[in-house]
């Protein structure tokens, strides 16, 4: 297995004690949701990937993952945190690109896997210009996406013939990896500013006193 579908596992498992609950409310998904997602994932990485001309594209890889980021932009509350989380796709997947003219095109060359070092910037930029974890998840899994697309169609202008691989052939651990990652830096920047509020709240009390 990759590090992609092992990490989806290890959400479900997550998922499934109530550890993500925080998380998700703040996505607006339930429990049930979540774990229907992840399995449709971790399911849908292992079937064949559907050929439209030459787009190769994974079910697991990119057509869930979509498919939820369509669902989470329509679910926004206002327009405002829609045209957020586009924006924060679009800068991402900007970031991603001028990412990759800093590393050899040969991966062979790179002493790691720079899929994941893809994927874990893609989430600290998603989480950066996404504002809240909905839109982090999106820009983190959407931004990638684009990226691949941008870059394909890049190639094909230039005249190269090349398949692309959608949310396939590694493409999904660096989706999964961005959007997790990004959930996670935001979680936890979160966390930690409520609790430094309710600390400086709690010590204006005490000097009300």
């Amino acid at each position: 297995m990759t590090i992609g579908q092992i990490t989806i596992l290890i959400v479900t498992a997550l998922i499934a004690f109530g550890v993500c609950q925080r998380v998700l409310d703040k996505m607006r998904l339930t429990d049930r949701q979540a774990l229907l997602i992840a399995l449709f994932i971790f399911i849908g990485s292992f079937l064949p990937d559907i050929p439209i001309g030459n787009v190769r594209i994974n079910i697991g890889g990119a057509v869930i993952p979509f498919l939820l980021c369509a669902y989470l932009i329509i679910g926004a509350h206002t327009a405002s945190e829609r045209v957020r989380a586009v924006t924060a796709s679009l800068v991402t997947a900007a970031a991603v690109i001028a990412l990759g003219r800093f590393f050899p095109n040969e991966p062979e060359a790179m002493p790691f896997d720079i899929n994941y070092l893809y994927g874990l910037a893609a989430g600290a930029i998603a989480c950066l210009f996404g504002r809240s974890r909905r839109a982090a998840f999106i820009a983190g899994a959407l931004g990638v996406m684009l990226a691949d697309i941008a870059e394909s169609v890049a190639l094909s202008l230039s005249g190269v013939s090349q398949t692309l691989h959608l949310g396939g052939a590694g493409a999904m651990d660096v989706i999964v990896i961005a959007a997790i990652t990004a959930v996670l830096i935001k979680e936890l920047v979160g966390e930690f500013t409520e609790r430094v509020k309710r600390g400086a709240k709690d010590a204006q009390k005490e000097a009300s006193r």
